[in-house]
């Protein structure tokens, strides 16, 4: 349970580590043309950030007009939100090469671009998942010996937080992509939830060795021979029950599995509301459960834990879901600034470099 509340409480103390420590000058890149709720609900996420907390600023890109409208009514300090226009828009009907080669002035290459030049120290966008993934190998660039960067979400779990990566950018993968999103993410659970030794598992049709197709077996092979904590194949159930820390598969499994969890959550709540409306009784039963309710469904609300990293990336990058609302580009900020302070992308970046394999890639 110690390790649960790792999850649940992160952007809090984050926020709090960040105040102690009087980080400034800190800049981070916003997509404010990304996303289906663009631009209204990523500026109002942006104030509420500025508002929330100091030791940093903002730089929006896009339409000028369309972002200082959506400032009408907001109160905050104006200098530290600052907008780069921008004239094209990238679009989930684009095709991704097409729209990183066409639209070169698009709020997702300007971004790309900056994160390249190290002109900010993080990027966040809400924009086409695909669009992402190909400006962040064409233009911001992959870590040295990376085949594929990954999207890597955190889920809760009974004891504690789980990565799922990849869950959502790559739906093909070769067998050596698995070690390296489990070598990423043992990195990334190490520094940012302080697990020594985090337990990787491949997800699989079953947990014997020989399980699902040859991709599969030759990625175990090579799990197997490598000095990551892999504990074998794992099957779906085995990340709610908290017995992994990581869970490696490709983007098309993992983005499914992610999408079930999630939408078995709000199942689970809009059930839970049915029971204790029905009758006087239920609503005196839920006035004694009410804490706890809000509680784990603050820990299961998507929007309370923001955006996913793109780990593999020579930057900090962050992709939030395409329906984000001013909430989750709110916390995708804050986790933002708790990832610079705490520089896991770089020993993400050292770790890889370092740890010898033994494996032919």
């Amino acid at each position: 349970m110690r390790r649960a509340l790792v999850l649940f409480t992160d952007i809090y103390y984050s926020n709090q580590h960040i105040k102690e420590k009087g980080i400034i000058n800190m800049r981070i890149l916003v997509d404010a043309m990304g996303g289906d709720n663009a631009p209204d609900e990523i500026v109002k996420g942006c104030v509420e950030a500025i508002n929330l907390k100091q030791g940093f600023e903002i730089e929006l890109l896009g339409d000028r007009k369309k972002i200082e409208k959506c400032f009408a009514d907001k109160q905050f300090d104006r200098s530290r939100i600052i907008i780069t226009e921008t004239c094209d828009d990238v679009t989930n009907y684009d095709k991704p090469s097409e729209a990183i080669r066409k639209k070169k002035n698009s709020s997702l290459v300007v971004g790309m671009k900056k994160i390249k030049d190290n002109a900010a120290h993080a990027f966040i966008s809400a924009g086409n998942t695909g669009a992402i993934l190909a400006a962040s190998l064409l233009i911001a660039g992959r870590i040295k010996g990376i085949v594929r960067p990954a999207l890597a979400p955190i889920v809760p779990s009974i004891n504690g937080p789980v990565m799922i990566i990849d869950a959502g950018m790559n739906t093909r993968i070769k067998p050596i992509s698995y070690l390296q999103f489990a070598v990423m993410g043992t990195e990334y659970m190490r520094v940012r939830y302080g697990m020594e030794n985090p337990r990787v598992g491949l997800l699989n049709i079953g947990t014997e060795e020989n399980k699902g197709n040859e991709i599969h077996r030759q990625a175990y092979d090579i799990l197997k021979k490598s000095q990551v904590n892999f504990i074998g194949n794992i099957e779906g159930k085995d990340v709610p029950e908290g017995n992994v820390d990581i869970v490696v598969c490709d983007g098309f499994v993992g983005n499914a599995m992610l999408k079930v969890m999630e939408g078995t959550g709000k199942y689970f709540f809009n059930h839970l509301g049915n029971i204790y409306s029905r009758s006087i009784w239920g609503r005196i039963s839920y006035l004694l459960v009410k804490h706890e309710l809000k509680k784990i469904k603050k820990q299961v609300d998507p929007e309370e834990i923001g955006g996913t990293p793109i780990l593999g990336v020579n930057g900090i990058v962050f992709k939030c879901h395409g329906n984000s609302k001013a909430k989750a580009i709110k916390n995708t900020i804050l986790n933002a600034c708790n990832v610079k302070y705490q520089s896991i992308m770089e020993q993400v970046k050292n770790s890889f470099v370092q740890m010898k394999t033994n494996v032919q890639t």
